[in-house]
């Protein structure tokens, strides 16, 4: 079998560079367009004591010794996110960061094990705000690299068209014909109703295993029926996560049962994580022990909690943040089939 060519073969190169130099133009329109608003480019450390603590992310940690000899344990960040909180606890009021990250155990077409996140913040802003701003970028990049489409693989979305709002709930119920909020307790720091909802998705052909938890198979729904789904013809904001699914999110206020969170979807990739951040450092530090245990249970493996983290949430004011897949935004308005084909130096 013969061995792939690799990018740095000149002929691979200069096949390669056009899209590539589109990618910078488009990093370019994205910068004057957050400074335009008053934004502050900011630069996340990304060595950090703890990457994250979400049940299914994975990180990649390293070894670092001190100048008092002892060895220490940190981690390349999954997300700036921990370091941005800090800086708008610190007083910055808009902010953003094109960060590299590293995530583990991910593969295929439109991951990669390292990446560039764009990631921002607004203070006393409601996170419907962040949705005007996803629309703007879908716009703005389409634009930059003069296309009237978004594709991936025979897939096209309209990035001029306002995205299309979509409840998790009704999603649920349109694309598998299962009522969620009927597994969900009024108290969202209670358990939801497993064995309901495990019922309902068997009862639609959905696989459930006897060791699956309410997560395990909400997701595995969410996966089969309802992501494949989404964003054709128009992107679609997926809004209104269970508290359960948005450990970082601060609850709905006209239902506790769901939280401010949304994802951003086009022609069926995810390209943004957004949030209504909780600034509850108590209730916040009870969802991490939450996740770590469901980690450890499934993974055998947790990670630390940040305690300056959480101290700093103590002082951090209302906020909402967003992180968004720079890759995958470039991949889309390009139409390039893998997110390796807009990535200078992508793994050989």
């Amino acid at each position: 079998m013969k061995a792939a060519t690799p990018w740095w073969d000149p002929t691979t190169h200069a096949d390669r560079r056009p899209a590539l130099l589109a990618r910078n133009r488009v990093k370019s329109a994205i910068r004057r367009h957050f400074e335009a608003q008053g934004f502050t480019e900011v630069e996340s450390t990304c060595l950090q004591v703890s990457p994250g603590n979400e049940t299914h992310l994975h990180a990649l940690g390293v070894w670092i010794t001190g100048d008092d000899g002892e060895r220490r344990r940190r981690f390349l960040h999954t997300s700036p996110e921990f370091a941005m909180k800090k800086l708008v606890a610190a007083g910055e009021t808009k902010i953003f960061d094109f960060a590299r990250v590293w995530r583990n155990r991910e593969g295929g077409p439109t991951h990669a094990t390292e990446f560039t996140m764009l990631e921002w913040y607004r203070v006393g802003s409601p996170y419907e705000t962040l949705m005007a701003d996803c629309a703007d970028l879908l716009g703005l990049a389409a634009e930059t690299v003069g296309t009237k489409h978004l594709d991936h693989r025979s897939r096209r979305c309209d990035p001029f068209l306002e995205p299309q709002r979509l409840t998790v709930a009704e999603a649920f119920a349109r694309h598998a014909g299962i009522d969620l909020l009927a597994t969900l307790p009024q108290d969202p720091t209670a358990e939801p109703d497993r064995d309901t909802l495990a019922a309902l998705a068997a009862a639609n052909g959905i696989r459930v295993d006897d060791d699956d938890g309410w997560s395990d198979v909400f997701s595995r729904i969410l996966a089969e029926r309802i992501e494949p789904a989404l964003g054709d013809g128009r992107a679609v904001i997926l809004c209104e996560y269970p508290s359960r699914e948005a450990a970082l999110a601060r609850p709905c206020a006209h239902d506790p049962r769901v939280a401010e969170r949304f994802e951003l979807w086009a022609c069926g990739v995810e390209l943004a994580n957004a949030f209504g951040e909780l600034t509850d450092p108590v209730e916040q530090r009870r969802r991490f022990e939450v996740e770590m245990e469901a980690k450890e249970r499934i993974y055998g493996e947790r990670y630390p909690i940040d305690a300056d983290f959480l101290a700093a949430l103590t002082i951090m004011p209302a906020t909402s943040g967003i992180a968004a897949g720079f890759d995958r935004l470039v991949m889309l308005a390009l139409g390039a089939p893998r997110i390796s084909d807009v990535i200078w130096t992508p793994e050989s």
